[in-house]
């Protein structure tokens, strides 16, 4: 092969032919290739070419190759290398001659390149990581469709400088590609590489060879190429990348705004842009090398796009780098920013799968003879066409490039539109083609043609016109697809007849004839350079002069098409060139011109356009004319009225009181919303947010650099007292303590966020909470801002403070992003999860309003539907005649920029306007009719008021330079005209402050009375009321709130070309405010207007019809009686009054009497506009005027009229009075809200009527745009979605495909975030860029939320409030709800000889404790409802005790105290933190497995069998047992001596019996124990056992047989205390052997509930001595260990067998406390004895009262049991668990019936429901309830109790017990003289005899109840006990619980007493 040299062909396709040929028979093994000519000469009709179809006719069909990927398809040749010479290097990446070729070594080193050489990267299959670079001839490298490549190849070695290899295997061999196939330079030479900006070499775009790689795999539509990616920005600027990758590069800016190169013709700027250069030239391969390239770098204007002309298309054999055509063209200095556009479009090419003869990988590559640009071509077309390339191959252009605008985007477009959409292509690429390229053109063709002469073309709409056509084309096979499952074999799609190549020059130019030449079509036979030459040529001739765009197609090369689209329309070219200019070089533009004059022939013909001479000569004029007096009446009028007061001394108008800090319904429901989410993420598994570790809540808002907006936060935060609220300052607040707390995003910021990230690390129990409000401000990437390190460092700031490592791994940190335009921060690569985003939420919801408010929000969307027809005049407007005049003056200075003009005329509409309403009245004609209004409404507002209130006007001036410009022209027009103190002009510049004139300070503090003479208005809320014109500048607003008297926005001068959506949203939300809803707007209910006046103009707003006076008519009549005019327009401001004001139903004035004004306010005339056209208001109140009856009311809130009956006076003050007071419209981001006082009465109150504030807080204020936003936000699609919607959403993200549905009207702000989340991607330039998560869940910041709502409305005081009731959520999370009752029955107490006296006694004096009588009565308040317990103590007289609550309300009814955690708390499962991370086991070491089971056996003889218990002992557990070897069976529980001393640990083992409280039980006794070493066993069920294992993996469980499953805790306890009597023995066997004697191991253990949470400590102050009973005590928190540390040192402890504590109450008095030990029932917490009680056993079968039921058995054996009273526990109230858990129900299935406790039993062998409960805890409930029915004479019989043998039941609250005990020797009480009631004998055993009975004695009928368990065993214990010797049975005295057989009922007969 070599390099033999192909000769000259005849073509280009013959040449390709040809080699494909020879190559294809060269590597042919049996196939015969194709003959040549067969091929060439294929029909040009067959347009399924070979690619297309599938099948290709290239001759390289075996090199499937992705990017790295070598085909599988076939096993390898294998491939024998040559061995290197001796002594050569063989290291991968060297030469063999040792240089390094690894392009990250040699990247920035000069390489010197032969002319017409590339550097290329190959590709090692050793070093996958590394490209090598290799000089390779460009002749034998591929052109853009992947063909032209000559075979063989030539290189030379960048390292040893070795040139002339000839083969490519000789070449691999050289640079050690080592290959185990045959080496081909196709599969190895992989890229381009080029250098950056900086000048070093990078990675470039892949070589196309063939489009192998677009045959190889499919890429998905959305993945751009990250390689191609090049930082090709000015330096630094914060815009978004020019050049980014991938598909998608279509913004929705006029077919521009991705600034493809800025249209400048100086070269100021175009020094700043770097392009791309490759290999130190401009494109890839047709040039040979600039000298000295790398030092042309750092100065990019000097390179032109074309060093040389390039190779010819057809190759010349002696074409060479120095042929004459090289050395053709450089060009002129200004030829960089063409440069940067080529580049652009180099490196915007997206590498998507795409199948077509068009894959190109590089589009705009040009090739043929350079097209010449005349050189005065700007001079006669008054514009610079813009050239949007298209398909194929785009040529040179040379000669005056300054001239025209080249962009790629429309390539772009064409690119995505051919790229088919992942969600087709599970239908198969080969079934759904995508659009072809004919059909394209076409398209794009018919767009144009429809497109209006003042509409520019949007690439949003032409990309939704390419995916509609294609779905129409493809919808049947689509439809197939989604009704079957794809078929192996799909059918293949129905015919279409497709465009070809041939016939699409015709059709265009059909389609063009219809459109007045605005749309021009030229064919081209060769090449699309003859095209544009002709249409040069036809601009010069003036032939285009109507023609907008003009549509080149070059149809030659048969298969593919080249074709580009000029925009030669004046209006249209200059807004798509602008639309190309990032902000940065916009303002860089619009600077030069000011700065180099260019600007002084705009004022030049201005000053030609006044009749009298130049306006400055006038203002002159007339300042003389009236030095010395005031300019007319307007200034005396408005200077006596300034500020007048009434009788009382008060200002007469009380409109413009701010209102204190108030949050509405909205912002609290938004609070709200945030809490949850912040609740939800500390509630998921994931452990992101430990809620229950924070004590407080600290917080810092980070802002936009905007002097204004930082003073306006730190104003919310102050007047919100979140700071007093959140315990984050004392009292008195300053303002600099507010600073801290607010961070303004300036170069000072990192030293303050480093503050708060050391706070943050320093406070690891404060959650802090960074709010990022204006979210949507700075998303650059910090990468980009280290790129460009010399440029402004605020850049990329956000994401060096907020996304930086400290934050986003920070546990205590929550960021909070604010802004009302999320979409930015909704990409597919967000950090954000879409279940941490938050909208505001919608006022109304199928018609009801959620929140109630006395304003309405009054936002885009109003201002929308208010241009609607069948609304009152529309708040949104536009301006004809000035963009008439704008028009007309671009034309005249084409090299201005458009915003200079605008501006420029704007200004001159004001000077004229104030001109004109200061006397002038000759200037009315030189102003536009809306510039007059607002200048009219801006000077005599002040003199409606009697305070002098005016109105603000806000002028809109994006760039700073302008605005400075607009400042001076107006603030001197104003002193000419001796205005200064009629209204004031103030610059609002976002780096500094607000500074206003002496005069109007004044006013200011006087209105605001003020005293602080230091005070200056730091806000624009401040200047609440000023008149003024507000020059808002700055290139974005930054959140800024306006006062509510803004009356007029005037946006004519905001950069119409930078149509995105935010930006768009972003400049209307300045006029978002609220209104008064309780005021509704009405039009024409005030009957107010002044004489005629045939002079005036019309106001198109009829709001403001008392404000149209001028010079001195403005005479002052009762407002009542004044008439609006009859306004008579001229002719010459009728037309803009018409445009504007855009509402249909005009009507002329001299109409006839219509029908009656109820009909007339139901349904407006419709008539076309008119000369005199007005809105229906106008008319209605024109007819009011003329007597005609009461004038109807427009509602501005919805379409139904109401009828005004009375147009007089009460119609007046109802409307004042709902609206004077009423606050502020933009405080509502404070969260202010209105407070409505009555407004002053009589004539006064209409006085206030006029007062402009009062009224604009009815009505939103008028806003003005530039025509072409006018009409985007204005106009909607089929669905009804306003086009700005869909929009591309932000600059700083582009599309993924152009394959995406639309966005719905009716898609709710969530479902807009889903649809930005799955369709836009970050542009490189995004801080988000980096994130490649798309959507995993692992890709989102787990602590990242969003907050979303509409501009202005109230997100500021939303998030603060947020900060409080979090802050109070984490304070009730530290706090727990105890409860707190008086103990009950204290009256039963006997006085006499109840003291234990030694009141200072540490521990009870065991002779003298012996010695007190033991409280039989329960006085724990859970019990107040049991029944009493009699003693021969007390005799309660019946009265005493009465129902006090119904059980069932026992747990709601209950009292609590909230108490807030001390630092000995015991903790649930939601507690985490460092010091007891480990003690839970939460600690990595402690996992879930590293515990073991144990089985424990002991024999009971009362069970009868022997009990098996487990034990789940974690590893870090097992010292506290003994084994019998280690790992072996377990043999007892470790005890310790009665006689240690330790302070270490606690010697009593605790057990917690629990059910159903895995979370919620108190089980983490860490830091009760204050730290010390202890015994913790949890007692748990076994189908339990696995949940609270994995809640507590590190504590002992004791697991209970399955056989207590559905037991009470009476079986927990007596197993407790079995199992620690057992394990007694055990270890007195044990310890013996050690020579212990078995008294001295320790006896006890602790038996506590599992919802005790803290014990205090009373301290006593004993005062007058030992038996005083003056003294006082306090009680404290103490921790757990020091209560059991201080009992287990007690003297003779072991002589008592229960030890108690009392239980906390509030309501505790001297009484409880002054003696400090106590002989009664003890409960919840008992440290028992297990020695002593050995033959005291708990009822296993008991569910409830088993605690008093065990007290009293201890008591009856003699033995002791204490209750220490200085020590009190406090118990939690827990909802979940405990006896809650067990639910009585029906067994019988889908009964839902509830069961009423009379049903828990019934009669024997009865049809009774069964129910599924135990068969205890059926009588135990029934007892309790209904125990009246088995005693009716002991109910409330107190002298007569029931006697209850060996056992208590609670009988319930109205019956009293007798407890005695059948045990010999027992202690009972005295019963000889009691007469009892009752006889309750409970499963009495055989120490219960005839005898025992026989020695009490019974009233007559006193009933009796035996309870057994079964029937046999009732009947043994009557005859045994010989019962019926004195009671009765009768056989239906027999009753059961309401249990089934299997469920072991228990049986009950009842008697009664002989």
């Amino acid at each position: 092969m070599g390099n033999s040299y192909a000769g000259q062909l005849k073509t280009t396709r013959f040449e390709e032919v040809l080699h494909s040929s020879i190559e294809a028979s060269l590597r042919s093994n049996s196939l015969v290739p194709r003959p040549v000519f067969s091929q060439l000469y294929l029909e040009a009709e067959q347009q399924l070419s070979a690619l297309e179809g599938g099948g290709r006719v290239d001759n390289e069909e075996e090199e499937e190759e992705g990017e790295g990927a070598l085909e599988q398809s076939c096993p390898p040749n294998p491939y024998q290398l040559h061995p290197p010479p001796e002594g050569s290097c063989t290291t991968d990446g060297f030469c063999q001659a040792g240089k390094d070729l690894r392009l990250v070594s040699i990247s920035s080193e000069a390489i010197d390149v032969p002319a017409g050489f590339l550097l290329v990267g190959a590709k090692s299959p050793s070093l996958p990581d590394h490209l090598l670079v290799c000089a390779v001839d460009k002749r034998f490298l591929p052109d853009d469709n992947g063909h032209n490549a000559l075979l063989g190849f030539s290189g030379n070695c960048v390292g040893c400088g070795k040139k002339g290899f000839c083969y490519f295997t000789e070449f691999s061999n050289h640079i050690n590609l080592k290959l185990t196939t045959q080496p081909k330079k196709q599969k190895h030479l992989k890229y381009y590489l080029i250098r950056n900006a900086q000048g070093a070499l990078t990675k470039g775009p892949l070589i196309c060879w063939k489009g192998s790689e677009f045959r190889s795999r499919q890429m998905p539509a959305g993945a751009g190429s990250s390689s191609l990616f090049l930082p090709l920005e000015s330096a630094g600027l914060p815009a978004p990348f020019p050049s980014d990758p991938g598909p998608g590069v279509n913004p929705s800016i006029p077919l521009g705004a991705l600034q493809a190169g800025p249209a400048s013709d100086h070269p100021a700027l175009t020094a700043a842009v770097g392009p791309a250069v490759f290999n130190g030239k401009d494109s890839p391969k047709h040039q040979p090398p600039v000298k000295n390239h790398l030092s042309a770098v750092p100065r990019p204007s000097a390179l032109g796009i074309l060093a040389n002309a390039g190779p010819p298309k057809k190759r010349h054999k002696g074409w060479s780098a120095e042929s004459p055509s090289a050395a053709d063209g450089g060009y002129p200095q200004g030829g960089g920013n063409r440069a940067k556009c080529e580049s652009a479009g180099l490196t915007c090419v997206p590498q998507v799968g795409l199948v077509g003869p068009a894959s190109v990988t590089f589009p705009v590559v040009a090739s043929g003879e350079p097209v010449s640009v005349p050189d005065n071509l700007l001079k006669i077309c008054q514009a610079k066409p813009v050239i949007f390339k298209g398909h194929g191959n785009f040529p040179y252009l040379c000669g005056n490039l300054n001239d025209v605008v080249v962009s790629p985007l429309l390539y772009t477009c064409y690119q995505n539109s051919q790229s088919i959409s992942r969600a087709y292509e599970q239908y198969g690429a080969s079934t759904v083609q995508p659009i072809s390229e004919e059909t394209q053109l076409l398209l794009t063709v018919y767009y144009l043609v429809q497109l209006a002469a003042d509409q520019v073309p949007l690439m949003e709409d032409l990309e939704q016109i390419f995916l509609r056509s294609w779905r129409e084309s493809h919808l049947t096979e689509i439809r197939q697809y989604q009704q079957a499952p794809p078929q192996p074999f799909p059918p293949t799609p129905s015919a279409v007849a497709p465009v070809t190549s041939a016939q699409l020059p015709w059709l265009a130019g059909l389609a063009a004839s219809s459109c007045n030449n605005s749309v021009h079509v030229i064919e081209c036979a060769y090449s699309l350079a003859e095209g544009l030459s002709e249409m040069f040529r036809l601009l010069i001739e003036g032939k285009l002069a109507k023609t907008n765009y003009v549509v080149i197609i070059c149809a030659c090369r048969s298969p593919a098409i080249d074709s580009c689209i000029a925009v030669t329309g004046k209006y249209q070219a200059r807004i798509l060139s602008e639309s190309l200019l990032t902000p940065a070089e916009y303002q860089k533009e619009v600077n030069y011109e000011l700065v180099t004059g260019k600007v002084d022939s705009l004022g030049a013909f201005f000053s030609t356009l006044c009749p009298e001479g130049d306006i400055d000569i006038l203002l002159d004029k007339f300042h003389q004319e009236n030095q010395g007096h005031s300019s007319s009446s307007l200034t005396a009028s408005s200077v006596t009225k300034s500020a007048p007061l009434d009788v009382g001394g008060a200002p007469a108008c009380t409109s413009s009181h701010l209102e204190g800090h108030r949050i509405r319904p909205f912002q609290l429901a938004v609070a709200q919303k945030l809490l949850s989410h912040v609740c939800s993420i500390a509630d998921s598994s994931t452990q992101n947010l430990d809620l229950g570790s924070f004590e407080k809540v600290d917080f810092l808002i980070c802002i936009p650099p905007s002097e204004v907006t930082y003073q306006q936060t730190l104003f919310h935060v102050w007047h919100s007292g979140v700071l007093l609220e959140l315990g984050l300052e004392k009292e008195h607040v300053t303002k600099q303590r507010v600073e801290q707390y607010v961070l303004k995003l300036d170069a000072e910021a990192q030293t303050k966020f480093k503050v708060f990230l050391q706070n943050s690390f320093q406070n690891p129990h404060t959650l802090f909470v960074l709010i990022h409000d204006h979210a949507h401000w700075d998303l650059v990437s910090s990468a980009v801002h280290n790129l460009y390190s010399q440029s402004d460092p605020s850049v990329g700031l956000v994401d060096r403070l907020l996304n930086c490592k400290e934050v986003k791994e920070a546990p205590n940190i929550v960021t909070l992003h604010v802004t009302s335009f999320p979409y930015a921060l909704q990409t597919q690569h967000t950090l954000i999860s879409p279940y941490n985003e938050i909208h505001w939420p919608a006022s109304y919801s199928n018609g009801v309003d959620l929140y109630p408010e006395n304003k309405k929000y009054f936002g885009l969307s109003e201002f929308i539907e208010s241009t609607l027809s069948g609304h009152s005049l529309p708040l949104l407007r536009y301006d004809s005649s000035f963009e008439a005049m704008v028009t007309a003056l671009g034309k005249r200075f084409p090299r201005l920029h458009s915003a200079v003009i605008r501006t420029f005329v704007l200004v001159q509409h004001y000077a004229a306007a104030l001109m004109a309403v200061s006397g002038l009245s000759h200037m009315k004609s030189y102003t536009s009719v809306e510039t007059l209004e607002i200048t009219q409404n801006l000077l005599n507002a002040p003199k409606q008021c009697p305070c002098g209130h005016g109105l603000m006007v806000l002028l809109r001036v994006p760039c700073s330079p302008l605005a400075a410009v607009a400042y001076e022209r107006l603030a001197h027009v104003r002193a000419r005209l001796a205005l200064e103190e009629h209204f004031e002009i103030i610059l609002g510049n976002p780096s500094s402050g607000i500074s206003i004139g002496k005069h109007f300070l004044k006013q200011l503090k006087m209105w605001q009375k003020i005293e602080d003479a230091e005070w200056r208005p730091q806000t624009y809320l401040e200047l609440e009321g000023l008149p003024c014109i507000l020059i808002f500048s700055g290139m974005d607003p930054h959140g800024e709130s306006l006062p509510r008297s803004l009356r007029y926005c005037d946006l004519r001068l905001i950069n119409s070309s930078c149509l995105v959506r935010t930006a768009l949203e972003q400049e209307l939300g300045l006029a978002a405010s609220f209104v008064s809803s309780e005021a509704p707007l009405e039009k024409g209910a005030r009957p107010e207007a002044l004489e005629s006046d045939a002079e005036k103009l019309s106001s198109t707003d009829n709001e403001d019809e008392e404000l149209v006076t001028e010079g001195s008519t403005s005479e002052k009549r009762s407002p009542v009686k004044r008439e609006r005019s009859r306004s008579h327009d001229s002719a010459s401001s009728s037309l803009s009054s018409k445009a504007s004001s855009s509402a249909p139903g005009g009507e002329p004035s001299a109409q006839p009497a219509g029908p009656s004004q109820g009909e007339q306010a139901r349904s407006p005339q419709p008539c076309g506009p008119s000369e005199e056209g007005r809105a229906p208001g106008e008319r209605q109140r024109a007819r009011a005027a003329a007597g005609r009856g009461p004038p109807s009311v427009i509602s501005r809130h919805s379409p139904a009229l109401a009828p005004q009956p009375d147009p007089g006076l009460k119609s007046c003050q109802r409307s004042i009075q709902g609206s004077v007071p009423s606050s502020s419209s933009q405080l509502s981001s404070s969260g202010s809200s209105s407070s409505s006082t009555a407004a002053p009465a009589g004539p006064l109150m209409l006085q206030a009527a006029q007062c402009s504030v009062t009224r604009a807080c009815r009505q939103p204020p008028v806003v003005f745009l530039p025509k072409l936003v006018y009409d985007v936000v204005t106009s909607t699609d089929s669905s009804g979605l306003p086009k700005a919607a869909s929009l591309l959403p932000s600059p700083a993200v582009m599309w993924a495909s152009s394959f995406r549905p639309l966005l719905s009207k009716t898609m709710t702000s969530t479902e807009q975030s889903l649809y930005y989340r799955q369709w836009t991607v970050p542009r490189p330039s995004h801080m988000d860029y980096g994130n490649r998560a798309e959507g995993r869940v692992d890709g989102f910041h787990p602590r990242r939320l969003l907050l979303s709502g509409p501009p202005q409305i109230g997100k500021t005081g939303a998030y603060l409030q947020f900060l409080s009731i979090l802050s109070r959520m984490l304070i009730r999370l530290t706090e727990v709800d105890v409860y707190d009752e008086e103990e009950s029955n204290i009256h039963l107490r006997d006085e006499a000889d109840w003291h234990y006296l030694q009141l200072t006694d540490p521990w009870p004096d065991l002779e003298l404790f012996k010695k007190l009588p033991f409280d039989y009565t329960i006085h724990d308040p859970k019990y107040q409802d049991a029944s009493l317990i009699c003693s021969h103590h007390q005799r309660i007289k019946s009265e005493d005790r009465g129902t006090h609550r119904k059980p069932d309300d026992l747990y709601v009814r209950r009292q609590t105290a909230r108490m807030r955690l001390s630092k000995y708390a015991a903790y649930n499962t939601y507690h985490h933190c460092e010091q007891c991370h480990q003690y839970m086991g939460s600690h990595p070491r402690y996992q879930l497995y590293e515990s073991t089971l144990h089985a424990f056996a002991f024999s009971y003889s009362m069970l009868g069998e022997e009990i098996q218990l487990h034990f789940i002992i974690p590893k870090s557990k097992e010292h506290h047992f003994v084994f019998s070897q280690p790992g072996g069976q377990l043999e007892s529980m470790r005890l310790p001596l009665v006689t240690d001393k330790s302070q270490e640990y606690i010697k009593s083992p605790t057990f917690t019996p629990t059910t159903g409280r895995h979370e919620h039980g108190l089980f983490n006794l860490y830091h009760a124990m204050d730290g010390a070493s202890h015994l913790h066993v949890l007692v748990v069920k076994e189908y339990e056992m696995a949940i609270y294992k994995k809640y507590w993996p590190n504590h002992i469980m004791l697991v209970l047989p399955s056989i207590f499953n559905s037991a009470g805790v009476g079986a927990a306890h007596f197993l407790i205390k079995e199992l620690s009597y057992h394990n007694l023995e055990l270890e007195r066997n044990r310890q013996e052997e050690l020579g212990i004697k078995p008294q001295d191991i320790w006896p006890f253990i602790v038996i506590s509930d599992d919802s005790c949470v803290m014990w205090n400590v009373v301290d006593m102050d004993g005062g007058g001595g030992e038996r005083s009973r003056e003294f006082s005590w306090t009680e404290r928190n103490v921790s757990l260990k020091h209560i059991m540390q201080h009992i287990e040192a007690a003297p003779n402890i072991t002589h008592y067998a229960l030890i108690g504590l009392r239980k906390w109450s509030s309501k505790t008095g001297s009484r409880e406390v002054r003696e400090p030990f106590s002989r009664c029932h003890v409960h919840d917490f008992i440290i028992l004895n297990v020695d002593l009680t050995q033959n005291v056993q708990y009822n296993q079968n008991r569910f409830m009262c088993d605690d008093v039921d065990f007290n009293l058995r201890v008591h009856s054996a003699g033995l002791l049991l204490c209750r220490f009273n200085r020590f009190s526990v406090m118990k939690k109230q827990i909802a979940v668990g405990g006896h809650r858990s067990f639910h009585i129900t029906s067994k019988v299935s889908g009964n839902p019936m509830a069961v009423v406790p009379s049903q828990y039993i019934c009669a024997p062998d009865s049809k009774h429901t069964f129910l599924a409960a135990p068969a205890q805890l059926l009588l135990e409930k029934f007892l309790q309830h209904h125990s009246h029915r088995f005693f009716p004479l002991s109910l409330k019989n107190h002298g007569h109790p029931v006697l209850s043998v060996d056992c208590y039941l609670n009988l319930g609250s109205q019956i009293s017990v007798c407890y005695v005990s059948s045990r010999p020797h027992s202690l009972n009480i005295s019963c000889s003289d009691f007469m009892f009631s009752g006889l309750l004998l409970y499963l009495c055993d055989s120490f219960v005899g005839a005898g025992f009975l026989k020695k009490f004695h019974f009233l007559k009928g006193a009933t009796l109840c035996v309870i057994c368990q079964d029937r046999n065993s009732l009947r043994q214990t009557v005859v045994r006990l010989e019962l019926e010797d004195e009671w009765q049975f009768r056989l239906r005295d027999e009753f059961q619980t309401a249990n089934a057989k299997e469920d072991r009922p228990l049986f009950f007969l009842t008697g009664r007493h002989i």
